[in-house]
């Protein structure tokens, strides 16, 4: 089982109400559990290990993770409240306002996370709650403690808003990395990690120097491109889509790649370090594949196994 460890939270969506003015429709989300719900949608066995509140919304979570086979043994449960994101669409591109203070899935402590099954043979690691602490350090002490024998994908997603101490997250992060097996950043990303006028392609190789077998280098409508330890570089165009807007984007790129390797039987670490560049491809192409259905429609809304 894929188990993806990390963020489950409410997006406030905008929408038109029958009085004229704009309302908030919400809507299950989250980086770690839109990329839980697109793997388990994509016929993955997949799990989410989260903070989830008790409260009404922590309910819409929990129903939506099992509506899409995703296995909730590891959710962590409390009565504290859920986190809210207000999302506001600018041309196609969302703005986030977040109330998080104090919420079950910021105050996560690693003693509350639950021992983890001998079938969990992969982690993955992203979203907010890498930025937000004490989340934050549970979930850099779990891969610190979990992670030795499975893989391991990480998708830092910085936000630097979210940054308050940014020495200790960027330690944090880094540490992460040289313990990850994949790396999956934005240009964006990239550029806030290793700042500098250094080309892309030089900082993602400076990053597989860190520890990974694999850097996948996301940019956007241009496309995708995976790095590899023997110096192979494979680019991927972006799939072509009428887009609504963009949330959970990247969350759904994310369980493309995982779903095909895991298709491929190739989601082990002595076949990551050695990863056939084809292989490669058809992963980051799955990606984008999966990615481009779920921004042509309102909201995080991974697509089915039986939509591609």
């Amino acid at each position: 089982m894929i188990l993806c460890c990390g963020e489950a939270l409410i997006d406030m969506i905008p929408s038109p109400t029958t009085v004229g003015g704009t309302g908030f429709v919400p809507h299950s989300g989250g980086a770690v559990f839109n990329t839980a719900i697109a793997l388990g949608r994509l016929g993955v066995q997949a799990g989410l290990l989260s903070g989830i509140s008790s409260d009404m919304f922590g309910q819409q979570l929990v129903a939506a993770l099992k509506a899409s086979h995703v296995n909730t043994s590891n959710v962590v449960t409390s009565d504290r409240p859920s986190t809210l994101a207000f999302v506001q669409l600018i041309e196609g591109q969302a703005a986030y306002s977040f109330f998080d203070e104090n919420t079950a899935g910021r105050m996560l402590e690693l003693q509350e996370i639950p021992v983890l099954s001998a079938c969990i043979s992969t982690l993955f690691f992203g979203g907010i709650s890498l930025a937000c602490e004490p989340c934050a350090d549970a979930y850099a002490a779990l891969l610190e403690r979990d992670g030795g024998d499975r893989v391991v994908m990480l998708d830092p997603n910085i936000r630097p808003g979210f940054i308050q101490d940014e020495t200790r997250y960027r330690a944090r992060i880094e540490q992460m990395i040289t313990r990850a097996d994949i790396v999956k950043v934005s240009d964006e990303d990239l550029n806030w990690m290793i700042p500098g006028s250094m080309s892309l392609r030089q900082k993602a190789k400076i990053m597989l120097g860190k520890g990974p077998s694999v850097i996948i280098l996301t940019r956007g409508s241009e496309g995708a491109t995976g790095f590899l330890p023997n110096g192979t570089e494979v680019t991927v165009a972006a799939e072509k889509a009428q887009i609504i807007d963009t949330v959970g984007a990247g969350d759904t790129f994310n369980a493309g790649v995982l779903a095909k390797l895991f298709d491929l039987d190739l989601l082990r670490k002595n076949e990551l370090k050695t990863l056939p560049a084809q292989a490669l491809k058809q992963a980051i192409q799955n990606g984008a594949r999966v990615a481009a259905i779920a921004v042509s429609r309102s909201g995080a809304n991974p697509p089915w196994a039986n939509e591609l």
